[in-house]
């Protein structure tokens, strides 16, 4: 087999399903993973056994990881061009007001899903040539969101440990990187109660996050970390050229209730 292949976390819906279509639309072999299983049964019907294939995988359960990527591996031909880490999870309002365990799971999903990826798909990485491991971070990543504690400290974590695999991996011919969507038209964020998604709006689409890890997929430069909207580009000038205390200003008004 010489089409490309790319592993997907999170593919039963949202951003997932977005780009493991874009994806198959162009030829590459799709693995489609996720929790819900009748959401890849319809997906994979949608896209063709010959397209794709799919598996149940609970991203936390690190011991799941290696069989599920062994089985995608032999499926795809004995290749993994890209590994997409984008299962996740969030939950808004006050940090107090949320029960811990929520805390806790948004770590686990968010963050452990994310390192158990990573270390379970770098053996697999490493014996495709020009490979990469593409994570799900988010514009949250830029400044610590208000009523978005937990979740917003978990891609700041994606953001460092992608950074730093870049680092480390770059001369094994394995890239890393990142995308840093806003908010995006999908289930996760339309159950958000949250002042600066009423003052900034969704306007991002699945497929225009999918559309940005198809160019981060392809890209033959180097770069570490994909915004996604004009929001996102502009929050992040801000952030590398403006003072801190107007920075804080800006984000606190945003969220405010």
């Amino acid at each position: 087999m010489t089409r490309r292949s790319i592993f997907i976390t999170g593919a039963a819906q949202g951003i997932g399903r977005a780009t493991a279509e874009r994806f198959a639309r162009d030829g590459w072999f799709v693995g489609l993973h996720d929790i819900e299983e009748s959401g890849l049964a319809a997906l994979r019907e949608q896209l063709g056994s010959d397209r794709c294939t799919t598996g149940v995988l609970d991203v936390r359960d690190a011991s799941a990881w290696t069989p599920a990527l062994e089985a995608f591996w032999d499926a795809a031909g004995g290749r993994l061009d890209v590994l997409l880490n984008n299962a996740g999870i969030a939950t808004s309002g006050a940090f107090t007001e949320i029960p811990l365990a929520t805390h806790h799971a948004i770590v686990d999903v968010n963050l452990k899903g994310v390192i158990n990826g990573a270390h379970a798909g770098h053996p697999f990485l490493r014996r495709t040539p020009e490979s990469r491991l593409i994570n799900l971070a988010s514009a949250s990543a830029i400044y610590g969101a208000a009523d978005l504690a937990s979740y917003s400290s978990t891609k700041f974590a994606v953001r460092g440990l992608t950074e730093a695999l870049d680092l480390e991996w770059r001369q094994q011919g394995i890239r890393v990187c990142d995308i840093w969507p806003l908010f995006v038209k999908t289930k996760m964020v339309e159950g958000l109660s949250l002042p600066s998604i009423r003052s900034m709006g969704v306007r991002l689409t699945a497929d225009d996050v999918a559309n940005t890890i198809w160019k981060a997929a392809h890209h033959r430069g180097h770069r570490v970390h994909w915004l996604v909207g004009a929001q996102t580009h502009a929050m992040y000038r801000a952030i590398c050229f403006f003072p801190d205390r107007l920075n804080r200003a800006v984000t606190a008004r945003l969220s405010a209730h």
